[in-house]
Parts: structure tokens; sequence; C-alpha cells
């Protein structure tokens, strides 16, 4: 009998340890939270031009920063945003390019 208490008591233990954290996770933002790519712009364009050099992107945006020369491609020495939307367009464009020639000639 015991044991079946314990055991009925278990779940109302752990759904109140769940909605504990729960209720952390959702009022304090970790520090490695994701931002979306306009934050993230915003934060590494740190003269608020608009305008994101690569010096910018290698401080405050390390995943464009890499892509940063692909990106400029009319090589004005810095990106905006419509240009990081234009990039990854291409990018998801190829990849599912890709994928279904890849898919084709393995079936």
């Amino acid at each position: 009998m015991r044991i079946l208490l314990a055991l009925l008591a278990l779940p109302l233990f752990v759904a109140s340890a769940h909605a504990q954290t729960a209720a952390t996770s959702t009022t304090t933002k970790p520090a490695n939270a994701h931002h979306t790519m306009d934050q993230r712009f915003q934060q590494a364009n740190v003269t608020h031009d608009g305008h994101l050099t690569a010096d910018q992107a290698k401080t405050g945006y390390k995943s464009i920063a890499r892509h940063f020369a692909a990106i400029d491609q009319d090589k004005k020495g810095y990106i905006t945003e419509a240009d990081i939307r234009a990039f990854d367009k291409t990018q998801r464009t190829l990849h599912q390019q890709a994928a279904a020639t890849k898919h084709t000639t393995t079936n």
C-alpha cells in the first residue's frame, strides 16, 4: 500500500518541479539565448547606420563574418539586412536543389 501511495504521489512532485522550472525559464533569459537576425544585426551594427562592416561582423555577428565576402557581392565594404536575407534565400535554394538532386539520384 505504501508503494502504491508513493507511486501515485510521484507524478505530483514531478509536475511541481517541472512547473517551477518552466516558470523560471520564461522569466529569465539565458546568456546564450537565440536572437533573431534583426536583433543580432542591430547589436553588431554599433554605428546604427544600417551598414554592417566586416570589423563589426567579426566582433558581433561571427556567423555572418564567415560569409561576409560572399554576402557583399557589390564589394561596398558593408552589408545590409537585405543583403543578408538575399544571401540566406540563395543559400536555402541551393541547399534545397542539392537535396532534391541527391534524392532523385539515390532512387
